[in-house]
């Protein structure tokens, strides 16, 4: 009977140790177990935030708010509460987030997280989604090239500086890059993934000439309005044949615009507050619900076929001749929201002064070289003056 019991007692000892050893295996890796403690230190949650309520340290921080873990690696962190309107955190980044190299995906909610992004961060070889989003961040963006796999990147509204390194042009995976409200500078690089569906570089310093073939024919959604680009874009636009959006207002973009884009799937247009020239000559009829192209040194005869526009704002050029008669047709239908055509050279357009608009729609003709025909709001940029003055349009030809 006592051999029994000894034998008893080692079985179940062995069985305790089995266990224990199991529990040991499912353990954070030490090293991501440090890097979170440095990154706890490194942050706080700011007034009315909870958020690191759970990040107790003597229990298993696979069960923190914001940590998931695969094995013993935590593979994404995100830091903050993610609800609507939640505050966020303070603090700056610590360095030893590069150790956690498991990591898939990184982010952090809307806050005053100021400071650099860690160089570190370029170890996270397995990292796919970065979203660093509306804090403090300044600096310039660190060398990010060797995180191959990354698919989106997001480091809007922030404060960071510097130019747009050549390496993030050459990451094989991407698929959304997000730079927008920023104070970056400099050229942007030409990009190699095939899988690029959306380029927000809006409200930058960003300049120069946007090469032909830098933009792949994959994007869906650009957004470079607000910087300082320069150049022609009529070998640049006509790959970009996927196009949903499409904006590039408010730059020193030059030349013709290629009549190609007006048959793109495009919802919305913007392309005003530049120095496009020359006729625009879509090849159909234009079924874009908002296209403009005001502010610009466009000139010649109005196309007809942008008569299928709902939203229309052609205002501020060089446009010579009648308003076509088909705009008249819709106008009065009530298929045209809005039909800016004020500040051009137009002489004419075929509607009756009794004519009754549509409370739905708009029309301004203010500052053309004739009386405008009809009486209707203007927005108040177009000035008190109706008509231009006779030796302007007796100067400009088009």
């Amino acid at each position: 009977m006592l051999n029994f019991m000894r034998e008893l007692v080692v079985i179940l000892l062995w069985f305790f140790f089995l266990l224990q050893i199991q529990h040991c295996s499912a353990m954070l890796n030490p090293m991501d177990f440090l890097a979170l403690q440095a990154i706890r230190k490194s942050l706080e949650d700011m007034p009315g935030s909870r958020y690191f309520s759970s990040w107790d340290f003597t229990s298993d921080p696979c069960n923190f708010a914001g940590v998931y873990c695969e094995g013993e690696r935590v593979v994404a962190l995100n830091l903050g509460d993610p609800r609507a309107g939640a505050p966020g955190l303070s603090g700056r980044i610590h360095p030893s987030i590069g150790k956690l190299t498991a990591l898939a995906e990184f982010t952090v909610v809307p806050g005053r997280i100021m400071g650099a992004l860690p160089a570190t961060m370029s170890q996270l070889k397995n990292l796919r989604f970065l979203a660093v989003s509306r804090n403090f961040i300044f600096h310039e963006i660190p060398a990010l090239g060797e995180l191959r796999k990354l698919r989106t990147l997001d480091l809007s509204y922030n404060q960071l500086s510097g130019g747009i390194p050549w390496s993030l042009g050459k990451l094989p995976q991407l698929t959304n890059l997000i730079l927008c409200h920023n104070r970056l500078s400099g050229s942007i690089p030409p990009f190699v993934s095939r899988s690029l569906t959306r380029l927000d570089l809006k409200h930058n310093e960003l300049s120069g000439p946007i090469g032909p073939y830098s933009l792949p024919p994959s994007l869906n959604y650009l957004s470079l309005s607000w910087n300082r680009f320069s150049g022609r874009v009529d070998r640049v636009l006509p790959r970009l044949n996927r196009l949903h959006y499409l904006d590039l207002s408010l730059n020193r973009f030059s030349g013709p615009i290629p009549g190609c884009i007006f048959g793109f799937p495009i919802n919305n247009l913007q392309l005003e507050r530049n120095q496009f020239s020359g006729p625009v000559q879509p090849r159909t009829s234009v079924t874009i619900p908002i296209v403009d192209l005001s502010h610009n040194m466009l000139y010649g005869p109005i196309s007809p076929l942008f008569a299928t526009v709902q939203n229309l704002y052609l205002n501020n050029n060089r446009f010579t001749g009648s308003v076509p008669r088909v705009f008249v047709d819709r106008l009065l239908a009530g298929s045209i929201r809005l039909l800016y055509l004020q500040h051009n050279y137009l002489t004419g357009m075929p509607i009756k002064p009794r004519s009754s608009i549509p409370m739905s729609s708009s029309l301004c003709l203010m500052y053309n070289c004739m009386v405008p025909p009809v009486q209707s709001p203007c927005p108040i940029s177009a000035g008190s003056m109706k008509t231009r003055p006779t030796s302007e349009c007796s100067e400009w030809k088009g």
